[in-house]
């Protein structure tokens, strides 16, 4: 008989802030089966898992060497059969950028691509990552064909995925490029948006900015989170969607059902 997993991906944006707003208890109470944090801005031994790991959570860490910087987490109930940190690219991997988790016939990539927003040194980072990262998912793929890649893109795909396409035409998270850059993933990388897969038209965000107090209120905001699955196995998405209730952090977590088997 199948079964099926609840995975889910969570820009935190400092996981010891979120754990201080109850992250950990919502975690236990929503009975998730893998939870990938992207921007935990901490090293593993800085934070509290106990209680996580009584819940029957394993923790893999992958942080940033500089310190409350990036880094990205996965906590899993499943036990993975390898671990792999980075991608093999120092620059990035420094920065604590992805993690990717073995299970059966397929893989998990939870990661945190570049912003680049603080100006045009770190756009032109962003890009450079944005190559390297196609280039490395072209090579993995002949290894290991199945891949969920989850995590926030820092990219706003469409004008479905973001509140004011016109005024932000020119921002990055938004240029022609970036989002040019998406559909070359989706469409020649082969990769499935699972949101989008259940609901093509539903304008849903996962980020609002923390500059207006009132723009998740008013829910102006940016889908910049994603869970892509591989065309060949996009059967096993069974449902996908934002949760936008959860507040731990100025991003909401995105949630993909998926059929083991």
């Amino acid at each position: 008989m199948s079964s099926s997993i609840k995975i889910v991906s969570y820009n935190v944006n400092g996981i010891r802030a979120a754990l201080r707003k109850g992250w950990a208890d919502w975690v236990i109470e929503q009975d998730f089966d893998i939870v990938g944090i992207q921007e935990a801005k901490a090293f593993q031994e800085q934070v509290e898992w106990e209680a996580l790991q009584k819940s029957g959570y394993e923790v893999y860490w992958h942080a940033a060497e500089k310190p409350g910087y990036s880094g990205v987490a996965v906590f899993t109930r499943i036990k993975p059969d390898a671990v792999h940190y980075g991608m093999g690219y120092p620059e990035f991997d420094r920065e604590g950028r992805v993690i990717r988790l073995d299970f059966g016939d397929w893989s998990l990539l939870n990661c945190y691509f570049p912003s680049g927003t603080s100006g045009d040194i770190r756009q032109d980072v962003k890009y450079k990552f944005l190559e390297a990262f196609m280039q490395y998912i072209e090579n993995l793929k002949k290894e290991r064909p199945h891949l969920i890649v989850q995590g926030d893109y820092n990219i706003a795909h469409t004008e479905k995925d973001i509140h004011d396409p016109k005024g932000n035409k020119n921002s990055s998270g938004f240029l022609a490029e970036e989002r040019s850059w998406m559909s070359t993933w989706f469409e020649k990388g082969e990769f499935t948006d699972s949101f989008r897969k259940m609901d093509p038209e539903k304008q849903k965000y996962s980020w609002w900015s923390m500059r207006s107090a009132t723009a998740r209120e008013q829910n102006r905001g940016w889908r910049i989170d994603y869970q892509s699955v591989s065309n060949a196995v996009s059967d096993r998405i069974l449902a996908a969607d934002l949760l936008n209730d959860a507040v731990h952090s100025d991003h909401c977590p995105c949630v993909l059902l998926w059929k083991m088997d």
